[in-house]
């Protein structure tokens, strides 16, 4: 029996296995980060993944296929390579923060003109728009901002205003206005 193991794990040098893993893990992360650019109109970046993606996966694939029968542990590492790259793929699309958000704040007069007073100097367009809620009158903003900057214009928020609604949707086209700079982070 622990010979039948033995044979199961050692039948495929390490290096081969080691290279199909971490091919497989390239090959997965390009076409996540292929279908996100592509989703998101960079269809020029989409394609040159394309490209190097499928050569990737014609030549993982068929020394995989090659023999598998007699060696599965090419498989099981093969599958295990492709989950792992899922999750890369979406860690870095994530630390890339490719796209644009529509951020909607409802709040108070008074918390809304802090609001708008913070983002402004903070280099971030507002547009504020007159409402009336429930039992008062509100003012809605909506900025409009890279992907990017998402996180640093939620906590400028929430810092001047806790009790503010706060709804934050990707955008998917975005003409005309102010958007702020892809890179620029508030201080």
């Amino acid at each position: 029996m622990w010979e039948t193991i033995v044979n199961f794990f050692t039948a495929v040098p390490f290096w081969e296995l080691l290279l199909i893993f971490v091919a497989k893990i390239v090959e997965v992360t390009m076409g996540t980060m292929r279908i996100i650019l592509i989703s998101k109109g960079y269809r020029k970046q989409g394609t040159a993944l394309a490209i190097v993606e499928i050569l990737l996966w014609v030549f993982i694939a068929s020394s995989v296929i090659k023999g598998v029968s007699d060696t599965p542990i090419k498989g099981i590492v093969y599958a295990i390579g492709f989950a792992l790259g899922v999750y890369v793929g979406s860690f870095i699309e994530n630390r890339l923060a490719v796209g644009k958000v529509l951020i909607q704040v409802i709040s108070d007069k008074v918390g809304a003109d802090i609001i708008v007073n913070i983002l402004r100097v903070n280099g971030h367009g507002v547009t504020s728009i007159d409402a009336y809620g429930k039992d008062s009158e509100r003012t809605v903003l909506m900025i409009f901002a890279n992907r990017k900057n998402k996180q640093v214009i939620l906590d400028l928020i929430k810092d001047a205003d806790e009790k503010a609604l706060v709804v934050a949707n990707e955008v998917s086209i975005v003409s005309g206005g102010f958007v702020s700079p892809w890179r620029k982070l508030a201080k």
